[in-house]
């Protein structure tokens, strides 16, 4: 049967990105569906252009700014419809989103989650078409700049973008969600690991199309969150004899990113969010032993998904170079040996 949708869109000081992503999204709506905004204490009148341009969106107000997660979950927590869409403020869907993003549940194709294509650039190309995981924990955005002709047909990928990912609510709420205090950044990529954890597929449906306003760039504490996000990924998800085998890689891959933050500009927030990840890391081997008792997934399974090469333009080329890649290949052939064994 056709899934009614509940589109959650967090929004903190977001009047001009919803003014242009609003009315791409309420034509796309049918009879059962909704739209809900978290507003998180905007101050530019976010909940006035909400009233406006779609008035029968209910508004969820936040005495402060909760963040991506924690906003996306406070959404949830008063949905209705059978499907979630997270969708970004900047995220306008194209005319045949709201049909084509129901497309994996009404085929019946198996997926735990799944994405819309994300476009970039005015709509010419690609921002995200599935997100790659380095094994060290290092994220991208798979397919960034590549023409938009050149996206993959419906598929799998390794993990979900959070600018428009769908799943079905009792999924999020047998897995409770993303993780809050995560509070920006990495939050759909925990959430798509644990989905593989306990034995989902993850998929992209490329006729659901987003155009995101998206252009890479760090704010001050934007290194801060990331850092601290991948190893809080890394302690929760990673299954045990995964992290023993990547031990040394992931202590060479720190004495890398030192003097490459340093180097970067972003050295303090590198440092800042190694010190937050120690003080968490009581409350992160908690939630990792709830995490790893729902897995089903083996580890070799689980880490099929994730590979050696680096293949970001954002990430510098020395890491890159066909030695280091050669490396990289043949250390994770020897972990991915090993987890078979």
């Amino acid at each position: 049967m056709r899934p009614t949708l509940s589109v959650l869109i967090v929004a903190w000081n977001s009047r001009e990105e919803l003014a242009r992503t609003l009315p791409a999204v309420v034509p796309e709506l049918g009879e059962g569906d909704e739209l809900i905004v978290v507003d998180n204490a905007s101050g530019d009148g976010t909940a006035d252009v909400v009233a406006a341009l779609a008035p029968a969106a209910r508004i969820v107000r936040s005495e402060r700014n909760l963040g991506f997660a924690a906003g996306c979950n406070a959404g949830a927590a008063v949905a209705r419809g059978e499907l979630l869409v997270a969708l970004n403020p900047d995220a306008a869907p194209r005319p045949g989103f709201g049909e084509a993003i129901r497309r994996p549940w009404l085929e019946r194709r198996g997926w735990a989650a799944w994405q819309a294509l994300v476009a970039a650039g005015e709509g010419a190309t690609i921002n995200s078409a599935g997100n790659p995981v380095h094994f060290t924990g290092i994220v991208w955005a798979g397919g960034h700049g590549r023409p938009l002709a050149t996206a993959p047909p419906a598929g799998e990928v390794a993990v979900l973008s959070g600018a428009c990912l769908a799943v079905p609510r009792r999924t999020w709420e047998d897995l409770g969600g993303f993780p809050e205090r995560f509070f920006l950044y990495h939050e759909d990529v925990d959430l798509s690991l644990r989905l593989r954890l306990a034995g989902g597929r993850l998929g992209i449906e490329p006729a659901a199309i987003v155009d995101h306003d998206y252009e890479f760039g760090a704010r001050e504490h934007k290194w801060r969150w990331l850092e601290r996000n991948r190893w809080a990924f890394l302690v929760r998800v990673y299954p045990a004899s995964l992290l023993a085998l990547l031990a040394p890689a992931l202590v060479l891959t720190e004495l890398a990113l030192i003097p490459a933050s340093i180097a970067a500009g972003w050295g303090r927030q590198k440092l800042a969010a190694s010190v937050e990840i120690v003080r968490w890391l009581p409350r992160l081997l908690r939630e990792r032993r709830q995490v790893q008792a729902a897995r089903t997934a083996t580890a070799a399974e689980f880490a099929a998904w994730l590979t050696p090469d680096l293949d970001s333009p954002f990430i510098p080329a020395i890491a890159r170079a066909a030695p280091v890649r050669l490396a990289l290949r043949t250390y994770w052939r020897a972990v991915r040996l090993l987890l078979r064994a």
